[in-house]
């Protein structure tokens, strides 16, 4: 690389991180677009906030609330939410890439076409969330609640979802490829032409789970509960489709 390249390339950067520093005010008001950018705010309170807009990254909200606020479009990639709570929040379109979230709480919140990807959510509380069209490729989700979510057409690729509990929730079109999914809980769950092609799932319980259609090519299935789940027109480890009658056993 020329010396010349090397030193546009080093000024783009330091006005790349200018910007981002320099009009981030971390005594601003909450509001919409505003800018707090690796401000620190452990455990403030922003329950019913309008936020929409706003740029967070890099901030540290450990033990925050967010509880009822309008979060949509929001940046809170690379931020600390550990303990944070979301509960009933709006947040479509936001923005939570390689963030630190264990132990958060997103009860109820709505996270459509969301991206959350690479981050950390282990031991999270996900119960009653909508997060239609959502993108978790590689998140850390291990021991997560998932209870009653709406998770229709999501992305679980490579992510670590053992222990995760998703008893009734919908996950229609999911895709779940190359996924750790050893003693998650699919109890009744709707996993309708969702894919689990690769997955590990020992021990997982699909315990009256509808699996009509689902693929589970190369999948590890060892201990797996199907106890009345319905396999109609499942693509099973074998590749084998299962008949249209299946319940329980792909047949």
């Amino acid at each position: 690389m020329s010396e010349k390249l090397f030193r546009g390339l080093f000024l783009a950067f330091l006005s790349i991180f200018w910007i981002n520093t320099a009009f981030s005010a971390c005594d601003d008001e909450a509001r919409p677009a505003v800018n707090w950018a690796n401000c620190d705010f452990t455990g403030i309170d922003l329950k019913n906030k309008d936020l929409s807009n706003a740029v967070f990254t890099g901030a540290i909200f450990n033990d925050a609330d967010f509880s009822g606020a309008r979060l949509g479009n929001a940046d809170f990639n690379f931020t600390k939410l550990e303990n944070a709570r979301f509960d009933g929040a709006r947040m479509a379109n936001a923005r939570l890439v390689a963030v630190k979230a264990k132990g958060a709480s997103f009860r109820k919140a709505i996270l459509d076409n969301s991206r959350l990807s690479r981050s950390d959510f282990s031991h999270a509380d996900f119960s009653g969330v909508r997060a239609n069209r959502s993108n978790f490729y590689q998140a850390r989700l291990a021991s997560t609640n998932f209870v009653d979510a709406r998770l229709n057409n999501a992305n679980f690729e490579s992510t670590d979802l053992s222990n995760a509990n998703f008893t009734r929730s919908n996950l229609y079109k999911a895709v779940f490829s190359d996924a750790r999914l050893s003693d998650a809980n699919f109890t009744a769950a709707n996993l309708s032409k969702a894919v689990l092609d690769g997955t590990d799932c020992q021990s997982t319980d699909f315990t009256k789970a509808d699996l009509s259609k689902a693929s589970f090519r190369d999948a590890e299935i060892e201990e797996a509960v199907f106890t009345e789940a319905i396999l109609s027109d499942t693509t099973w480890v074998n590749y084998k489709r299962c008949r249209a009658s299946s319940v329980g056993v792909c047949e």
